[in-house]
């Protein structure tokens, strides 16, 4: 397969028509091989429109939820980044090439030590990844200009916005499937945030963020 057709067709009949025109985002994502960050059964599939199974009941987003969600948050070259759910480490990848530095934590020690491994064939050396719980005791020791929640979430990520710079942003996706809404949370000032709904999606529940089964007769 030739991944390198497969990329740039997936930059231009996925990721371009869903409105994602950054110069620099259209770069990263035309020359990251995404293959890379793809279980071995799966790499056909690497820059196919579809989330890609993982492990662990996790999934990478698809091609076009990554593209929007790097446009909305806008990540300038001296902004530091928070990642909460490593997964694949491909979204990881992104955020490095796009920002100065990224903190990136994964309930799942094995998530990160395979994204270690990818990013460190790639020379990415900006990236700092750690094992950690945000709802079991993870406290980071600085505020971030950019956060990104990469599974969904059952409710607006209010506790965790104050670690955010003022004028910093995070994204998340919120509500339960099949209605999700992915929203750009933006710190305006030490105690006041804004929000803004940006599209429909489905992603699988960021560990520990599932919401309890329904009852059934």
């Amino acid at each position: 397969m030739n991944f390198e057709q497969a990329r740039q067709n997936m930059v231009k009949q996925q990721v371009r028509p869903w409105e994602v025109l950054d110069p620099r985002i259209l770069d990263t994502l035309s020359t990251l091989p995404r293959e890379n960050f793809v279980p071995v059964e799966f790499r056909t599939l690497a820059y196919a429109d579809m989330a890609i199974p993982i492990g662990n009941g996790q999934f990478m987003m698809k091609p076009v939820v990554e593209g929007r969600l790097l446009q909305a948050l806008a990540v300038q070259g001296d902004e530091t980044v928070l990642e909460i759910g490593t997964g694949s480490g491909y979204l990881t990848a992104c955020l490095a090439k796009l920002s100065r530095s990224v903190l990136s934590i994964d309930y799942y020690a094995d998530f990160i030590k395979s994204a270690e491994e990818r990013l460190s064939a790639l020379k990415l050396d900006n990236v700092q990844l750690e094992t950690a719980d945000i709802y079991h005791g993870f406290e980071p020791a600085a505020t971030f200009d950019v956060m990104v929640f990469t599974g969904s979430l059952r409710e607006s990520p209010e506790r965790y916005l104050r670690w955010l710079e003022p004028g910093g942003r995070a994204f998340a996706i919120i509500g339960r499937d099949p209605v999700m809404e992915a929203r750009v949370y933006t710190r305006v000032s030490d105690a006041d945030f804004s929000s803004e709904g940006l599209f429909d999606t489905v992603v699988s529940p960021l560990h520990g963020a599932t919401p309890p089964q329904a009852f059934r007769f």
